[in-house]
């Protein structure tokens, strides 16, 4: 029989959890431990059932899961206090690496520790671009998607229309000969009062933008891109990366490549997703209101599609056209992925020791080794060399 636990317990717990969140979708594995085996707030089934919606919206899976959980056994405030806690400890942590790499990053060991560690960063993108392409490409058709996404987004076509584009091909195209993925038919995972409270956090989220809007325009430009990333960000966390590296860079100029590629070391550094580089992105901008306000903005629209979207799963799940659309959005983040990988290989200074940084960081994620001793492996190399 499952357990009820209170608000404060839903918090705290996740809140511990989220102090040691490294390895983004990896802590999936950590969150059913602690909520299925020993907490017992939810049956195994329940769970993975979960697990199959957070993969299928858009946003950081990880952080999807801790609030599913926590709709599950306490509804949407639950849901809230488990996705707070959950993130509350990258959220102050980027805010601080923020702070510092604002007052120094213009020493020469800070100029060389993140040179090195730009290697770093390529190989972990190169790498999940082909764990995303060994996931994702079946066959020819899916490839082509693939191919066509990174040639558009080299032609700086905006990626969201990329994957509009790339989920019609899916529709038309990708599952062709393919028998329809995913289960026929999934519990539903609603909680009596879910509706309701869902209505309140949506007028609740609504008051903010206008807020922003009316006290300051800059202010609510900054939170609503950062939802739109949100909003397309399918498959996770990295996801993210092409969407952001073309409105930070390419599009606004806010920052240039190189900062952006500090901006995700740092998100490496921090426990979370690495869609907390939104914080680092803010804070440049406007300081520590700034970080606050983008980092509403960027988890905002995938905590509400989890309370909102979560009852109506089993339509969506069981129908042909949407895993074919998915599908197609899926396969185009492959060659969005591949394309970062272009732009950011480009402004590395390239010489032996990066490319072996590089090489070993590819062939360590390649081999499944963590990625965060994968990474404070890699920052020790860049230090010493």
């Amino acid at each position: 029989m499952n357990k009820t636990p209170a608000i404060q317990e839903l918090f705290l717990s996740f809140l511990r959890l989220g102090l040691t969140a490294f390895g983004g979708p990896a802590m999936i594995a950590y969150i059913r431990r602690m909520a299925v085996e020993k907490k017992h707030w939810l049956d195994p089934e329940t769970f993975k059932t979960g697990v199959a919606f957070c993969q299928v919206i858009p946003g950081a899976t990880a952080m999807q899961a801790a609030a599913y959980v926590g709709l599950k056994a306490r509804g949407a405030i639950g849901a809230a206090a488990a996705f707070v806690g959950f993130g509350l400890p990258a959220f102050l942590l980027m805010m601080v690496l923020s702070f510092l790499y604002s007052r120094f990053h213009d020493l020469p060991a800070a100029i060389s520790l993140f040179a090195g560690l730009q290697a770093i960063i390529v190989g972990i993108v190169a790498n999940a671009a082909v764990s995303f392409g060994g996931n994702a490409l079946k066959g020819w058709r899916d490839m082509l998607i693939a191919g066509a996404a990174a040639a558009l987004f080299a032609f700086h076509v905006s990626p969201i229309l990329v994957i509009v584009l790339a989920s019609l091909a899916g529709l038309l195209i990708a599952a062709a000969g393919q028998k329809k993925t995913g289960p026929a038919a999934i519990p539903s995972p609603g909680h009596s009062g879910t509706n309701h409270s869902f209505g309140l956090l949506v007028a609740g989220a609504a008051g903010f933008f206008l807020l922003l809007f009316f006290v300051q325009r800059s202010f609510f430009d900054l939170a609503i891109l950062m939802s739109k990333i949100d909003l397309f960000a399918f498959g996770g966390g990295f996801a993210s990366i092409p969407l952001m590296l073309h409105e930070f860079v390419d599009v606004r100029g806010w920052i240039d490549a190189r900062t952006f590629m500090n901006g995700i070391v740092l998100g490496q550094v921090t426990p979370g997703p690495i869609v907390i580089t939104a914080t680092f992105v803010g804070y440049l901008l406007y300081g520590i209101l700034g970080g606050a306000i983008a980092t509403i903005g960027i988890f905002l629209p995938s905590f509400l599609m989890v309370i909102g979207i979560a009852p109506h799963f089993e339509r969506l799940r069981s129908s042909p056209y949407f895993n074919r659309a998915i599908h197609g959005i899926l396969c185009s983040f492959v060659g969005l992925l591949l394309r970062v990988v272009g732009s950011f290989a480009v402004d590395v200074q390239w010489d032996a020791p990066h490319l072996i940084l590089f090489a070993a960081t590819f062939v360590a994620l390649y081999l499944k080794v963590d990625i965060l001793w994968v990474f404070l492996g890699g920052t020790v190399i860049a230090v010493l060399i």
